[in-house]
């Protein structure tokens, strides 16, 4: 990753999106072979390596299938019904909710392999993940693919690329909660976590000192903490509005 890893993230999610509406209307039919790379990242302007992490968003859907010196290729596309989080509702708080008790479950182990098992490139990608976010906190801009592109990171360096796809594949479920307070999206929350940093910081750390133990806490510190502003908000949409204004 580099200094433009969130909008590289931003830019594959965009078209895989694009991809997958092709694939699953019948443009691309089972067996056939989807653009080269090259054409690809031609045809969006963008580098390849964008390109590939889009490809691998629609690897983990079961929508394609990378043949190695061929291609890549479409599958049978799977009815919407067997998609897995089919019915998760993101405007839904609970349902956000939801989804993060699994996140935290999932990526405090990752946390931990990523610490015992990370190589240096892998170190490297997640420091250079790290300073993203710092820069979109110091130019006030959205930390949302930034923020989304350090938990890619460590979960690449669990050396398990099933860590990776998982977290690809809840992607669509992770709304920031300023959406879900009615800002319009990319916008802060109005209960920001004013320590986000910080408390990647001591994930990061954790993770290029080799030591599991801590990593896994500071995980499960970090997400514990968004798990309970989630909370807050759902309590604040259900509580009478006089009960809302005297607890703040």
């Amino acid at each position: 990753m580099t200094a433009t890893a969130g909008r590289d993230t931003s830019h594959a999610s965009r078209i895989s999106s694009d991809l997958r509406k092709q694939l699953t209307s019948g443009v691309f039919q089972a067996g056939d072979r989807l653009p080269s790379e090259n054409a690809l990242a031609k045809q969006y302007s963008v580098s390849r390596t964008v390109v590939r992490e889009a490809i691998a968003i629609l690897r983990a859907d079961g929508l394609v299938q990378a043949r190695k010196g061929a291609g890549v290729f479409a599958l049978e596309a799977r009815r919407e019904e067997e998609r897995p989080f089919k019915d998760l509702k993101t405007e839904r708080i609970s349902s956000v909710i939801e989804l993060l008790e699994l996140r935290t479950v999932f990526e405090v182990e990752a946390a931990a392999l990523a610490a015992a098992r990370r190589s240096a490139a892998q170190i490297e990608a997640i420091l250079e993940a790290h300073n993203q976010v710092r820069i979109c906190l110091a130019n006030g801009t959205p930390t949302r693919d930034a923020d989304f592109g350090l938990h890619l990171a460590i979960a690449q360096a669990t050396q398990n690329r099933r860590f990776p796809e998982f977290l690809q594949l809840i992607r669509s479920g992770i709304i920031p909660r300023g959406e879900l307070q009615g800002a319009a999206p990319g916008s802060r929350p109005k209960d920001y976590n004013l320590h986000l940093q910080e408390e990647h910081a001591r994930i990061v750390d954790a993770i290029i000192e080799g030591d599991a133990d801590a990593a896994r806490e500071h995980m499960r510190a970090h997400l514990r903490g968004s798990l309970e502003r989630y909370k807050a908000l759902l309590r604040a949409r259900t509580l009478p509005m006089d009960d809302v204004v005297t607890s703040s």
